[in-house]
């Protein structure tokens, strides 16, 4: 059974205040400890106005104050943004609150747009292989600094993987989450499975992770009839139409709201397009889709990337995906009542 994890971006939402992002992430973490999820995972982005979520190591640290079994994760902190000591003190410092629980996923996305990358101070394209040595050795206690504090225990390492990442992730033995075009359809594969097939054929074993290990990553809504799954998926799929014909990914909008608008046929395109690239539906359909992703990609963990603006609607799509994969305390059915419990 793979295991079962939630990423949440702390999406900013029409009419609310930005900070209640990150506070609506945190009770969404302390919710899924108590669902049952193995993992929960934050992101980094920088200057997005439909994202809060900026600062993983501190979000993290909020999360780690509130809950007491739930792993922690950064999908992820992206590296080219950071020297890697100061990411492994960071971490370090995290795991001193969460022993055991901390996991450090890491990206090398450069930044949304030019301004930002220049924010950022974003310069030459950076060796990311050569970065997460040596941020492995900072945190395995081989590095010629020795870094302050030492972790109580193991930080482990996942690389945030597309194209060449995953190459990189294969030659220093660390797991893959994949997520996007990587992943294909149902009966059309796209790169997807030759990609994941020449990272575990090439992959070479570490002492973190002898074999190779991949995470799937997509949005996965679960409603009582198709359509409330459908109307779940479109403020998400909305804000990426958004970003690709206006240049800006906004805060997610209400389902009315988004309807109301006149939409162009390119914004409908690419509606369709991030509609097709993610699983919602029933508890029946849903438990189907994700049967079958498992059993194309070997993946043995999902990491559901799901957001809506609706955050009732949100916390019982958690419970009952929970519930699908035999986690204690979800629920297959009565949605609405499994998220108010």
């Amino acid at each position: 059974m793979p295991v079962l994890s939630l990423l949440d971006r702390s999406r900013t939402r029409a009419g609310e205040p930005e900070p209640a992002a990150l506070t609506g992430t945190v009770d969404r973490a302390v919710r899924a400890e108590q669902l049952g999820y193995a993992r929960f995972w934050v992101a980094e982005h920088h200057g997005v106005p439909g994202v809060a979520g900026s600062a993983p190591a501190v979000l993290l640290a909020a999360i780690a104050g509130r809950t007491t079994r739930v792993r922690l994760g950064s999908a992820g902190v992206m590296l080219p943004h950071h020297q890697p000591l100061v990411v492994a003190e960071q971490f370090a410092t995290l795991s001193a609150f969460a022993p055991g629980r901390v996991d450090l996923g890491l990206g090398r996305s450069p930044g949304f747009t030019p301004p930002v990358r220049r924010a950022l101070r974003s310069g030459d394209e950076p060796d990311f292989a050569a970065d997460l040595s040596e941020l492995r050795a900072f945190l395995t206690g081989t590095a010629e600094v020795t870094m302050h504090p030492r972790p109580d225990g193991d930080v482990p390492l996942h690389v945030l993987a597309t194209g060449r990442g995953l190459a990189v992730a294969a030659e220093l033995g660390l797991p893959v989450v994949v997520g996007g075009p990587l992943l294909g359809v149902a009966g059309d594969p796209g790169p997807g499975l030759a990609a994941l097939a020449a990272y575990r054929r090439s992959y070479r074993p570490s002492a973190q992770a002898p074999e190779p290990r991949v995470s799937v990553s997509l949005d996965v809504l679960v409603a009582d009839t198709a359509t409330e799954a459908a109307d779940l998926l479109l403020p998400e799929a909305w804000a990426m139409a958004q970003a690709r014909t206006a240049g800006a990914f906004p805060p997610l909008e209400p389902v009315a709201a988004i309807r109301a608008h006149d939409w162009t046929a390119r914004q409908r395109q690419y509606v369709e397009q991030t509609t097709a690239g993610a699983i919602a539906g029933t508890a029946a359909q849903v438990e189907s889709r994700l049967a079958e992703l498992f059993e194309r990609t070997g993946a043995a963990e999902l990491v559901a990337s799901s957001s809506t603006f609706d955050r009732a609607a949100l916390s019982a799509s958690d419970a009952a995906l929970a519930g699908l994969l035999g986690l204690p305390a979800g629920a297959r059915g009565g949605l609405r009542a499994a998220a108010d419990g």
